[in-house]
């Protein structure tokens, strides 16, 4: 009696966190494109970061920084098209190719405004952001080089911010449709052509003159015109296979209630994803009080762990779309077993990469031309990333979960409100009230994301956030 109850027990447990073979090909399918493209995306990030690094630690600096501004960007961008994107998957999963049609418009014109606000406070405000980064201990002729090499990288980057939040427009929307070829092609002809003239104009080969941060910024916006010009020149190219984008033009019009509809879910994601990215800069930034190497050495250790976590992180696409579909579809309850089956699948991946990173981390920073101070924080800071992959696993496939059923002012209190009610006030006070050294530091502070995680999951459990949408929309055309 007691091994059959066990046995039970074990398949219960088997059925609701491993999934058949038809289930992992799915998953297979759909993440392979997205984990190639932003594989070869990281990599040739470290690649260019490699080649400033090479060029002297305070070129490297003065693009971390901005590149830490323009991160900010990023994740604005993010969330202010993926309120239209919960709709997107859902209108597809339904079959609704106008609804997919009017959320695709709405991104359009978010990315617009998004963009010029974006490049409005850079030019106005640049140099005061640098140099928030810039108060550490270090010799002031460094700190005077690093502002610089910093803000002649970001206002060259300017050019390259329009490009790239409409290239998430076409690729959030085919993602959202389960096409993630296209995406992964643009992005990997986009990442080569950077590689190749980050070579070029970084070093001044091929008769070029050598122009540092400034090339690399230039083959940086270069390679954003590329990728966004290959994605639309296809897609409008096969309409026939993209419905939605028949007459995608033809007016800029969108339902009133959708319209409504995605401001009240998307308000929440953009707010969300604005102050979560600006909670992570600021931890940059309390961190640099320690130091200018600080810098260096999280710029070396986010890089290379940005390329580790690529599976990880790609398994938060595999989240929104299957279980999005599945919610649009309205499969309920297989909307929640996806759901802990990804969550699963995403620790078992982060324990082998953060197994690799772990080994691996006193020896990649010798690929830099820095100091031994800066390889051995790096060094550590890797070590601790490594540590908390498995929890931050956790914590990302449980946002995208609750983030697809449309309950986003949940997932605003689980991310944003998390890391500026308790993350940054409890890294604040160990930073300036405390003597640890940085490299204790940095770990102590990290050890909060534990509680979050095991919040993520209780809110997963309770099964609160899995509904459809989509099922009670009557659009028309306007």
């Amino acid at each position: 009696m007691k091994q059959t109850a066990s046995t039970g027990i074990f398949s219960k447990i088997r059925n609701t966190f491993i999934g058949d073979r038809r289930f992992y090909a799915a998953v297979f399918s759909l993440l392979l494109p997205v984990i190639v493209q932003n594989a070869i995306s990281n990599f040739v990030n470290l690649l260019d970061n490699i080649m400033i690094g090479q060029v002297g630690t305070p070129q490297m600096s003065g693009v971390a920084i901005a590149n830490q501004l323009i991160f900010v960007f990023f994740l604005a961008v993010f969330g202010s098209l993926s309120g239209a994107g919960i709709f997107g998957a859902q209108f597809y999963g339904a079959g609704d190719h106008d609804g997919v049609r009017y959320t695709m418009r709405f991104k359009f014109l978010t990315a617009v405004v998004i963009s010029a606000a974006a490049i409005t406070i850079f030019l106005i405000c640049g140099d005061q952001l640098i140099s928030l980064y810039l108060t550490g201990e270090g010799n002031d002729a460094e700190r005077a080089a690093i502002l610089v090499y910093s803000r002649d990288y970001l206002n060259i980057m300017l050019w390259g911010l329009l490009p790239f939040a409409l290239t998430q427009v076409y690729a959030g929307t085919l993602r959202e449709t389960g096409e993630t070829m296209l995406p992964m092609t643009a992005s990997v002809a986009g990442v080569i052509t950077n590689l190749c003239l980050n070579y070029v104009l970084i070093y001044g080969k091929l008769g070029f003159p050598a122009l540092g941060v400034e090339g690399a910024a230039i083959a940086t916006v270069i390679s954003r015109f590329v990728e966004l010009a290959i994605i639309v020149v296809y897609v409008h190219r096969h309409t026939g296979r993209f419905l939605f984008v028949e007459g995608l033009y033809r007016s800029m019009g969108i339902p009133g209630g959708l319209a409504v509809d995605i401001i009240k879910k998307g308000t929440p994601l953009l707010a969300n994803e604005l102050m979560w990215s600006l909670g992570m800069t600021t931890l940059t930034q309390i961190f640099s009080t320690r130091g200018l190497n600080v810098v260096a050495g999280l710029n070396i250790a986010s890089t290379i762990t940005n390329l580790f976590n690529v599976v990880v992180f790609s398994m938060g696409t595999a989240v929104a779309v299957m279980v999005g579909q599945a919610l649009g579809a309205g499969d309920i309850p297989g909307a929640k077993r996806t759901t802990w089956r990804l969550i699963f699948l995403s620790i078992c991946v982060s324990i082998v990469f953060g197994g690799a990173l772990a080994g691996l981390s006193p020896f990649i920073p010798y690929l830099y031309n820095t100091t031994d101070e800066v390889r051995m924080m790096a060094t550590r800071f890797m070590m601790t990333s490594a540590i908390y992959m498995g929890f931050n696993a956790v914590c990302h496939s449980s946002y995208f979960a609750i983030r697809s059923g449309g309950k986003t002012f949940i997932t605003f209190l689980f991310d944003s409100v998390y890391t500026w009610l308790i993350l940054v006030p409890y890294t604040y006070v160990l930073t300036h009230f405390t003597t640890l050294d940085i490299l204790v530091l940095y770990p102590v502070c990290y050890i909060v994301d534990i509680i979050k995680c095991i919040i993520g999951i209780a809110i997963v459990k309770s099964g609160y956030w899995a509904r459809n949408m989509v099922s009670d929309k009557s659009l028309k055309d306007s």
